[in-house]
């Protein structure tokens, strides 16, 4: 059946399993993972004990901002008001999916763990998600490209944290920050509203406040 002919029942059945395979499942990527390049050619440095916790501290902040991803976009592509709108957050799902591979697999790379959290944060996520499909889907793209964006600015700020040593973890997250910036724009080519300033503000504090309880759990 195509999934964008689905049933309200048949569409929150696979949302469901779909959550659970977030949570529960290892993620398969469709992308051979940026790190793999240094991983192979034996180009990778080793880690000290400090900068390998704090590389997987930091992976593990940007895994829980893609299981984020997964919720939200799978909440809004509920919401949609069309097949066609649908399927573009599907697609971003699909993509961010590969994100969210990455970043697992390197945060058991480096030894350390996901967020013990994750399951509030879909959770969070998802009811944001649902709130920004039903105010519309100019309100719910533009909600798209400033999650987007702001994601770009923190992944910056990743790069400026990771040990130097880090090749692996600083692939990805440089590949990563690219595509986020390409979901930004093609949420606003979409005619995506800008959010007004209360609205990013709040986003803001919110992603924060997940940042710093993700990094320790």
């Amino acid at each position: 059946m195509n999934p964008l002919r689905r049933s309200a029942l048949d569409q929150l059945i696979a949302a469901a399993d779909r959550a659970l395979r977030t949570l529960a499942a290892a993620p398969q990527a469709t992308r051979a993972s940026p790190a793999e390049h240094f991983s192979t050619s034996g180009a990778a440095p080793l880690l000290s004990e400090p900068e390998r916790r704090e590389a997987a501290a930091l992976m593990r902040v940007n895994h829980v901002g893609e299981v984020c991803a997964q919720a939200m976009y799978d909440a809004q592509a509920l919401g949609a008001s069309s097949p066609a709108m649908r399927q573009s957050f599907v697609q971003a799902a699909r993509e961010e999916a590969d994100h969210l591979a990455w970043t697992q697999h390197r945060i058991e790379a480096l030894g350390g763990r996901t967020s013990l959290l994750n399951p509030l944060w879909y959770a969070g996520a998802f009811g944001i998600g649902l709130v920004a499909a039903r105010l519309g889907d100019r309100t719910s793209l533009g909600f798209m490209a400033e999650t987007e964006r702001q994601v770009e600015q923190h992944l910056q700020s990743h790069l400026e944290r990771l040990p130097e040593a880090d090749v692996e973890s600083r692939a990805i997250v440089e590949q990563m920050r690219h595509e986020e910036a390409g979901h930004a724009n093609a949420a606003l080519q979409r005619g995506g509203a800008t959010l007004p300033l209360p609205a990013r503000w709040a986003m803001r504090l919110a992603a924060r406040v997940m940042t710093k309880t993700a990094h320790y759990l």
